[in-house]
């Protein structure tokens, strides 16, 4: 399958999906004001990737800020992905990447968790590591 590649702006993140790894990368701050038309591709590439059972996928979640209507297309993936993994046999990792000194976005990770049936690593990184 083809990767997926979308460059990131001001208000919009990084997404880069490799097809043949299944390593999947949503890096910087997204609050656009349209997020389910930034999403939209995304999702519907993920869902044709998970087309075929038992594949693995790794999600790495790096941000440093995104608003609310964000968060909804964050849960729609993880939704989908959760599902993939518990219907198709998919072996599914997250790894939700935050500042170390971002008690925000570790919350926003830990929130993840809390609503997610799936295993989410919650990776602290140092300032000079991003």
């Amino acid at each position: 399958m083809e990767n997926f590649f979308f460059q990131g702006q001001k208000f919009t993140p990084t997404i880069n999906f490799n097809g043949e790894t299944g390593i999947l990368s949503i890096e910087g701050q997204s609050y656009p004001e349209h997020a389910e038309e930034i999403f939209a591709p995304v999702l519907g590439w993920v869902q044709r990737y998970l087309d075929t059972p038992n594949r693995t996928i790794v999600l790495n979640f790096h941000l440093s800020y995104f608003n609310t209507a964000t968060s909804r297309r964050f849960q729609d993936l993880l939704e989908i992905l959760e599902a993939y993994a518990k219907e198709k046999g998919g072996k599914v990792t997250i790894n939700w990447y935050y500042r170390e000194d971002d008690y925000d976005m570790l919350e926003n990770g830990e929130d993840y968790i809390e609503s997610i049936d799936l295993n989410i690593n919650l990776v602290s990184v140092k300032h000079s590591e991003e």
